[in-house]
């Protein structure tokens, strides 16, 4: 454990969730064992030079059959709360259709695994791995994905409301909808803009029929959503670059945040994709369902000059040089958290926030002892932590931190390449060890209980 803990945490609530974050298809592995069917990210991985290395979710971290060891991992780290996500497939293979008893038979021994430890269930229902069977009816373009992801989660919720409180409806719609379907470089690997607005208009309709569904068969439910923001700085003080960044807030944050809060889709972004909304009367009092809670992504800034030539929001994002990064080549910013939380608190009245992913890869080396040593990403914790810490000072209602991730994983078209985990994973041999990372967080959280 490192020794020095310098930073005040004192301003963090005595219940803070001190947590851990994973999604299915990146961990559970058993893609076609117990009735499980073909996600899109099963049949995406599978294309040519989609993943880097040709890899695949095939295995990844066996979790499926190692979930009581990763639960002992997580008292190892003192963690109190655990972000997971439930593989649709696994519970309806068909996206609707006959329930999989399998499939809900491991969350549900998942859960009690979870509770029986002191640790917090948070769970996600959709986090990206949509049924093949669905993609092949349309995937998100179309108005009845959305249904089905209500009907989905109320079957989960059914089973496993009588002991999960915590339930994100979705995780990250934007990548969903602009990495899946308007830059291709995420399942289903669409290139559309007409198909990526109205695959946001559906994930965000899904959002809300699915909060309506899981309060119904769990009236004790505290319902949120899971979005991945980014401050956005113009490159230049020009005319140009000053209205690049307000579309790529837009683009990033705004069409996401306004909906789900009552503002409707932001007027100035639906002109810049000129794409009609397949809007019913309704639909926006569905979409704005109340929230509990907000979940806050957080992995780096954005800034941005202008780019009339390439894709919508026609900005792009510059690199400043000297500045530190991860391996993801991500700019490390943790001020950027705090002024997030700080938006999300003052423009939007956030009831509760957490901290729902956050995290760092870097090409982690195994010494010979077996250890590994990962400074970087135990002060890329530390530096993050004290942004928690301020915004909570300046009265926001930070209520956790789920760091991204308890393991090293299948990293989605970066395949296993990068390592975002507190705990190392040789892939070859499923041998998990803690790294330095692990054993400072575990630090951290002991001395904020001790505090």
């Amino acid at each position: 454990m490192t020794d020095a803990h310098p930073v005040d945490l004192g301003a963090l609530p005595r219940d803070f969730a001190w947590g851990t974050a994973t999604s299915a298809y990146q961990i559970e592995g058993a893609v076609d064992e117990d009735g499980r069917a073909p996600s899109i990210w099963d049949t995406f991985s599978r294309v040519p030079g989609a993943v880097d290395g040709g890899d695949t979710g095939d295995t990844a971290c066996d979790h499926y059959h190692r979930w009581r060891e990763d639960i002992a991992l997580m008292r190892q780290l003192g963690t109190n709360a655990y972000r997971l996500s439930i593989a649709w497939p696994r519970v309806l293979p068909g996206g609707d259709g006959p329930v999989n008893a399998k499939g809900l038979d491991f969350y549900d021994q998942l859960v009690d695994g979870l509770l029986a430890a002191g640790i917090e269930p948070s769970v996600t229902l959709y986090h990206w791995d949509l049924p093949q069977a669905l993609q092949d009816r349309g995937g998100w373009p179309e108005r009845a994905t959305a249904e089905h992801l209500a009907a989905y989660a109320g079957l989960v919720a059914e089973r496993l409301g009588d002991r999960v409180t915590q339930w994100a409806t979705l995780n990250e719609p934007l990548c969903s909808a602009w990495i899946g379907h308007l830059e291709g470089r995420m399942a289903p690997g669409q290139a559309d803009l007409t198909a990526a607005v109205r695959a946001s208009y559906h994930l965000l309709l899904g959002h809300g029929l699915t909060a309506q569904a899981v309060r119904a068969a769990a009236p004790g439910a505290r319902i949120g959503i899971v979005n991945n923001l980014s401050t956005v700085e113009a490159a230049t003080d020009s005319d140009a670059d000053r209205a690049a960044a307000r579309r790529m807030d837009g683009h990033v944050n705004r069409w996401w945040l306004d909906p789900v809060h009552g503002r409707g889709f932001p007027a100035d972004m639906r002109e810049v994709y000129g794409v009609d909304l397949p809007e019913r009367p309704g639909d926006l009092a569905t979409i704005a369902a109340p929230l509990d809670w907000f979940g806050l992504n957080y992995y780096f800034p954005q800034v941005v000059a202008a780019d009339p030539d390439g894709p919508a929001p026609y900005a792009r994002q510059i690199e400043r040089p000297g500045v530190p990064r991860t391996g993801m080549d991500w700019e490390v910013d943790a001020h950027g958290l705090e002024t997030l939380i700080m938006r999300l608190h003052e423009e939007y009245a956030s009831p509760q926030i957490r901290i729902t992913e956050n995290g760092s890869s870097y090409p982690d080396t195994v010494a010979p002892d077996g250890t590994v040593h990962d400074p970087e990403r135990a002060a890329y914790l530390t530096a993050h932590l004290a942004a928690c810490a301020r915004a909570a000072r300046r009265g926001a209602p930070v209520a956790g931190y789920y760091a991204w991730s308890l393991l090293d994983n299948f990293e989605w078209a970066y395949g296993y390449d990068k390592r975002f985990g507190l705990v190392h994973v040789d892939y070859a041999t499923q041998r998990r060890t803690v790294k330095t990372s692990g054993r400072h967080y575990a630090g951290i959280i002991a001395a904020h209980r001790a505090g």
